[in-house]
């Protein structure tokens, strides 16, 4: 069966990306009070960075003609007891407040976010230390933490609010922390360590940007309570004292002291505090829901279960690309390690496209994935060998294999929309990921992410890279998916049911695609698939596993012309495009047994027609029943008979 190559199919090309930052206006102009309240704080920041030259006054010049006068054209908004100008002190007092609450949101911001994405992503001893020290913290009593950092460091107001920021960061770290450990299982994360990023780019890039609604919420709402409690501190006296400046907080005091001869003097002062107390609110609440409405959250969760058995394969093949003997993953139980995948053991050499070929939970993903160390969390392999290009994938730490992934062996996910981050446009990921792996400019890198958009057959690629993920269909996403894959210049492509998920001639489209990269770049490839037909279009070799084992091995057309084991007779009789076109479809009774229901001997026994009492009476090795063809059946020469 062949597939000649066809040009990508044409698909209605949605709004510009463009578009997307005009709706994000169109999100805010429809929060007036948000417009609002970020009108009114830029004005109090100009005013108060531009008070030297834009008071109207010296903030200690004193007038004693218009001592508590109400607002007239020489004071606008009054004087107070000492003739002193409130309009001018205010500017200069909101540098002092203003400064202040930006030193503890910086260091609130600092620590809650940089220590939660930490224990969120890391997680495992990392997360409890940090847990602590946030559960610690919480149960400092705050006022007094503060007084007793007034009182050693009187008039100090930089390491009282330093301070404020850091007995406070663990209400932001608990938030980020808890919103990371959910985003760190997305399919998009994990694709982007399977590209080669590091720990660091990850969360900075892929998963920070995600957590910008709650975080900027914390943001606003903690700015507004450093507001009150330097104000609180200065109108106390235990803060910023009268001879180093104005500041709103002692304005306020000096205001209440003479409240019964001039209450006026409370509207302007105490009147700027609430204001900019519910500007820094509302302008939260508006910049919160502009930036959750930029995210579409993707939820994807796949966990198999394992296989057990211990038995090798074939000899060492030292000149194959990858070569895999006795592989044997377990995943924790809940009394112990379930074996999921046992005595797996194929060659590979450079150039060649193998498939491995199965039902759902047969252990066709878990093996493809333990070559890249992507095993669900506690997943481990306890035994056997996985040899590539001289090293033994088996053994590498995270660090190792995250230098092979991406660099030397790329994978393409059987979910492309999930493997790419909706938070960016495509071209921006693609020359993360090229920038990862080769060290060029930004410039070198979206020409390079072009190249590899046009090798995929994506038509106008500059408009393409433009896109947002959620912007492409799923022909133009599995290609873009193909493009990342591909942007570390792999010599082994692992493919995971990349077509399963596309309609019928996208699918022959992305076929026709990876077989000419195949050839164009020379790459081996491992195919993981339940198509026949995709399975003989891309293939040389095939590889048939059933409840974690391997059960037969052979040449694609030596597998259709002759199975040797009763399991691959019954998947090719079931194959659509090999049955009667007459009468109901051939199926195999029974299901896939989970691995803590295997029996013992042959796991395919109950679902045989040829089984006997030897099938279960201990382990069963593979047999050659031909010089190039493996199967693990003990009546390899019956099959086909029946």
């Amino acid at each position: 069966m062949t597939i000649t190559s066809a040009p990508a199919s044409a698909e209605a090309a949605p709004a510009p990306a463009a578009a997307r930052t005009y709706q994000a206006w169109r999100v805010l102009l429809r929060r007036p009070l948000g417009m609002v309240a970020a009108g009114y704080l830029l004005i109090v920041v100009v005013v108060s960075v531009g008070a030297p030259v834009l008071a109207p006054t010296d903030p200690a010049a004193q007038d004693l003609a218009h001592a508590l006068s109400g607002p007239s054209a020489a004071h606008w908004l009054g004087a107070d007891r000492l003739g002193r100008d409130v309009l001018s002190r205010l500017m200069f007092g909101g540098r002092i407040t203003l400064l202040s609450t930006l030193e503890a949101t910086v260091v609130f911001a600092v620590l809650g976010i940089g220590l939660g994405l930490v224990a969120g992503f890391r997680g495992g001893w990392v997360d409890r230390a940090i847990a602590r020290f946030a559960d610690l913290v919480l149960a400092l009593p705050a006022i007094i933490v503060l007084l007793m950092f007034v009182s050693v460091f009187p008039g100090d107001d930089a390491v009282t609010m330093v301070a404020l920021g850091v007995i406070s960061c663990p209400t932001l770290l608990r938030v980020v922390r808890g919103q990371t450990l959910a985003l760190r299982e997305e399919l998009y994360v994990k694709a982007a360590r399977l590209a080669g990023l590091t720990n660091l780019r990850i969360m900075t890039r892929h998963v920070l940007p995600r957590l910008s609604g709650p975080v900027i919420v914390q943001l606003s709402l903690f700015s507004a309570v450093a507001v009150l409690v330097q104000a609180a501190l200065s109108f106390l006296g235990l803060s910023t004292p009268e001879t180093r400046g104005p500041s709103w907080g002692n304005m306020v005091g000096e205001a209440s002291q003479v409240m019964s001869r001039d209450p006026w003097l409370l509207v302007p002062t105490g009147g700027v505090l609430v204001l900019t107390v519910l500007a820094l609110g509302l302008l939260g609440d508006a910049v919160r829901d502009v930036t959750v409405g930029r995210f579409e959250r993707t939820r994807a969760t796949a966990r198999r279960p394992a296989i057990i058995s211990t038995v090798d394969t074939a000899e060492s093949a030292d000149h194959m690309l990858l070569s895999v003997r006795g592989l044997t993953v377990a995943l924790p139980g809940e009394a112990e390690d379930v074996t999921v995948v046992q005595d797996v053991g194929f060659d590979l050499a450079a150039g060649e496209a193998v498939g491995i070929v199965g039902e759902s939970g047969c252990g066709k993903t878990m093996t493809a994935r333990s070559l890249l160390g992507l095993l669900p969390d506690g997943g481990r392999v306890i035994a056997g060998s996985a040899r590539f290009e001289g090293r033994d994938l088996a053994q590498l730490t995270e660090r190792e294999h995250a230098r092979v992934r991406g660099s030397r062996i790329g994978l393409i996910s059987q979910e492309p929309m999930a493997g790419l981050d909706p938070s960016f446009r495509v071209g921006s990921q693609l020359v993360e990921v090229v920038r990862r792996h080769s060290r060029m400019s930004r410039r070198a890198g979206r020409a390079r992410a072009r190249e590899l958009l046009e090798l995929v057959n994506l038509p106008e690629p500059d408009q393409v890279a433009r896109r947002y993920p959620h912007e492409l269909s799923g022909g133009m996403a599995q290609r873009v998916a193909i493009a990342l894959a591909l942007a570390g210049d792999p010599v082994l492509l692992i493919a995971d049911e990349p077509t399963t998920a596309l309609d019928v001639t996208v699918q022959a489209e992305i076929l026709a695609l990876l077989a000419d990269l195949r050839t164009r770049l020379g790459m081996a490839v491992i195919l993981v698939t339940h198509d026949w037909g995709v399975l003989a279009d891309l293939c040389d070799r095939a590889v048939v596993m059933y409840a974690g084992q391997i059960v037969e091995q052979a040449d694609v057309a030596e597998l259709y012309r002759a199975p040797r084991h009763p399991y691959t007779e019954g998947l090719l009789a079931a194959n659509p495009h090999l049955a009667a076109t007459t009468g109901d479809l051939p199926a195999i009774p029974g299901t896939v047994p989970p691995p803590a229901a295997w029996p013992v001997g042959c796991h395919f026994r109950p679902r045989c027609p040829y089984a006997t009492e030897r099938c279960g009476t201990g382990p069963i090795p593979l047999h050659t029943a031909t010089a190039a063809h493996l199967t693990r059946c003990v009546h390899f020469d019956q099959v086909g008979s029946r």
